[in-house]
């Protein structure tokens, strides 16, 4: 299939946001059927993840004119069903089906399988899956990040700062949730961007091998900033939430260590004192853009079976500057950065095969190009 790499996302953005407020204006909206519905399925870690569904659910919300304190058309247009176990994907998508959603979305690639099985049986019906490519069928669109290049926007993040603050031979490690390929990227892209500027800093690495165990990164987190690890990056859904959580209770005895959000800002989450977080900056991987950009393209009937890349020059992937304890000359630099990806001049590799080729690129993570 075509892969499209979207680069007038802000435009799709501004036509649906008056398009959905010019129709929440119509006095007999909520009396009609939604000119769009769309259910999203989402694994065990639900939408209150903090992180990767969360923004999924956000951009639905924004789609209609909505916010997460006032779901006014939840149950009307959108709505959500979490699947405790896998074992549910292929029930929770034959229900969805059956019921005529306009849109279908499921986030991650656990959902692969039962998609690829489920959407030949409906071929009238319109699917989205986030974080996938390999799903071949006519009715899904796909849509898949550059994390590689919000991961090394970070990775360049934490380097500034740890040369600021004066770390001797700064070590830096990465959660991850369940090994492959998308979560590779956020792996290889962090540790290049770290390799930019400190070329012998120490990459330390963990599987957690779970969404939804914080209390396993809790525990590794603890194990490494004890050790001199001074900043962790999880990409690793609900678990990451541990890193956080050991991070904010050692930056509030007053030790020098940081967490690296993912997906959405978690700088909130970090927060240990009034103005103080314990996230150092967040990898923003606006999933909220790829649900808007579905339901955009079903309401103008321009939906395909394609993949759509969201990139740093799409606005798909970038990094936080929420925390004034990055600091404006940090923040200058690491948008320096962001502008030669941008421009090509900064090639970031998406795979762990092709990250070894690079001069002093550590061959021992537990990084994997597949599943």
């Amino acid at each position: 299939m075509k892969k499209f790499s979207i680069v007038a996302l802000v435009a799709v953005a501004a036509v649906t946001f008056f398009g959905c407020n010019a129709k929440k204006a119509a006095p007999a909206a909520s009396a009609e059927k939604p000119a769009v519905t769309v259910r999203l399925l989402t694994d065990a870690t639900g939408i209150d993840d903090k992180s990767f569904n969360a923004a999924a659910w956000r951009g639905i919300l924004e789609f209609y004119g909505d916010t997460w304190e006032n779901q006014t058309q939840k149950g009307k247009a959108y709505d959500v069903v979490t699947a405790q176990t896998q074992d549910l994907y292929i029930p929770n998508l034959k229900q969805a089906s059956d019921e005529k959603y306009d849109l279908i979305v499921v986030t991650g690639f656990t959902w692969a399988d039962a998609l690829g099985e489920v959407a030949p049986k409906y071929p009238d019906q319109k699917y989205m899956i986030v974080d996938v490519d390999w799903v071949n069928a006519p009715n899904v669109m796909q849509v898949t990040f550059s994390e590689h290049e919000g991961s090394y926007l970070v990775g360049v993040a934490a380097a500034l700062k740890a040369k600021a603050d004066g770390i001797k031979n700064p070590k830096f490690g990465f959660i991850g949730g369940i090994p492959g390929p998308v979560i590779t990227k956020f792996e290889v892209g962090y540790v290049q961007g770290i390799k930019s500027v400190l070329p012998d800093a120490q990459i330390v690495d963990y599987y957690a091998n779970d969404w939804g165990k914080p209390e396993l990164a809790k525990a590794q987190a603890k194990n490494w900033y004890d050790s001199g690890v001074y900043a962790i990056f999880s990409a690793a859904g609900g678990t990451g939430n541990g890193t956080i959580a050991q991070a904010k209770e050692y930056r509030s005895q007053g030790k020098n260590v940081w967490a690296i959000g993912v997906d959405s800002d978690q700088y909130e989450d970090g927060l240990y004192a009034e103005g103080k977080s314990a996230v150092l900056t967040s990898m923003l991987k606006r999933v909220e853009t790829a649900t808007k950009y579905g339901l955009e393209a079903v309401k103008s009937g321009a939906f395909k079976g394609s993949v759509v890349v969201l990139d740093t020059k799409a606005g798909g992937v970038g990094f936080s500057t929420k925390n004034p304890d990055l600091g404006a000359d940090i923040v200058s630099q690491v948008e320096a950065v962001r502008a030669k990806i941008v421009a090509g001049e900064v090639k970031v590799a998406a795979t762990y095969a092709d990250a070894k080729k690079l001069p002093g690129f550590p061959t021992n993570l537990q990084a994997k190009d597949s599943q």
